[in-house]
């Protein structure tokens, strides 16, 4: 049964190559470790999935080949201990039966797309629907659910994974066949850059983005409330109670959405806000200062305070999705055996605004023949 995420409710030292997963502490190392991979389990039809592993500068990353999925992304603390700061599962079944999109590769078409239709060029289009009346992610089998080719590789000192997939044409109710690259590239600073290409021989829309559910203090350690967040935002898209953006492009000044400056995500996350009630918390677009841009500049920074973990993010994209963690319900059991709970990860998905292709305001999500999607995103860390 597939599930979404509505449904389940339900500075630093250098990389040290011997700590273990959940803890440890860094040991001074020169350069990254190139891209391994072993077999990390198989699907019901005996399609093998594998687990990459590279680390470089204080960065240690794991990737599944089932959906791209960041299965471990672990860096230290102000202390030099490594946790790991992603929520997962140890398990291919897991992922398969029951995750809410933890760390996933999102597409054709990162977030809603109301009641699954849109018109392009005259021309209307179902959706696959899995979130009610809407297709959420690309619908009931999204590039989250897709086993992609890998390509290990190493360029000066980077090191990192190009991932591919190809989606035919009609797959989902999508027009086109769409031709994907991503690439995750671990610098020699540690930074995670995400880069995506794509082509089509139809005219489609495309909207990709990845979906890592983040705790700085380690995943499994309770709440990220007392976590603060700052985004270079001063408007963002309210929604109807189906999570469909009205059109709308609201001021967040007076309102819980205002995080221009740094402040707790807890602060006013249960403030009696319709907007609030709409998405059991933040599920919401901002609309970023700097709009589109041809190289990533800075949008959010998020920050533990109790173990110093700092998370920048910069961006090509004009919107970020901040969800925090509402739908986790307590009945999943992740890497480090400890159950997650309402508000124990957030996500910050990098974007074209949700629903775009039904609003001639929002910044366009069309790819034509010829045209070559880009989008880059970074996360950069630090203690």
């Amino acid at each position: 049964m597939e599930l979404n995420r509505r449904t389940i409710i339900a500075g630093a030292a250098a990389a040290g190559l011997a700590a273990t997963t959940l803890g440890g502490t860094a040991e001074a190392t020169t350069g990254g470790r190139a891209p391994s991979k072993k077999l990390f389990g198989r699907l019901a039809d005996g399609t093998k999935i594998y687990r990459w592993s590279l680390a470089n500068g204080a960065t240690r990353l794991k990737v599944l080949s089932y959906g791209g999925i960041v299965q471990s992304l672990e860096i230290p603390d102000r202390h030099g201990h490594y946790r790991n700061v992603s929520l997962g599962f140890d398990t291919i079944e897991e992922y398969v039966g029951k995750s809410p999109y933890f760390g996933a590769l999102i597409g054709r078409y990162g977030n809603r797309i109301a009641k699954g239709q849109f018109t392009l060029d005259g021309k209307s289009y179902q959706l696959s629907v899995n979130d009610g009346v809407n297709s959420l992610h690309g619908g009931i089998k999204g590039f989250d659910k897709r086993v992609w080719d890998i390509e290990p590789f190493t360029k000066d000192s980077d090191v990192g994974l190009s991932l591919y997939c190809t989606s035919v044409d009609g797959e989902m109710g999508y027009p086109g066949t769409l031709k994907v690259k991503v690439t995750y590239t671990l610098t020699r600073r540690g930074d995670w850059r995400i880069d995506y290409e794509a082509t089509t021989d139809k005219a489609t829309v495309v909207n990709l983005t990845s979906h890592v559910y983040w705790n700085l203090a380690g995943e499994g350690s309770g709440s990220i409330y007392d976590h603060e967040l700052k985004i270079a935002a001063s408007r963002y898209t309210p929604v109807d109670p189906g999570l469909i953006p009205t059109g709308e492009l609201a001021a967040v000044a007076g309102t819980p959405f205002d995080f221009r400056d740094a402040r707790t995500i807890g602060r006013d996350i249960r403030v009696a806000d319709r907007q609030l009630l709409h998405g059991r918390g933040i599920d919401h677009n901002w609309v970023l200062d700097k709009g589109i841009t041809g190289k990533p500049e800075w949008i959010a920074t998020l920050k533990d305070p109790a173990f110093g973990r700092t998370l920048k993010m910069a961006t090509t994209e004009p919107g970020l999705q901040f969800y925090s963690g509402n739908f986790l319900d307590g009945t999943l059991v992740g890497t480090g055996g400890h159950i997650y709970r309402q508000g124990d990860a957030l996500c910050l998905e990098t974007q074209h605004f949700p629903d775009s292709p039904n609003h001639v305001s929002f910044p366009s999500t069309v790819l034509r023949p010829g045209q070559t999607y880009r989008s880059t995103t970074v996360h950069s860390f630090s203690a």
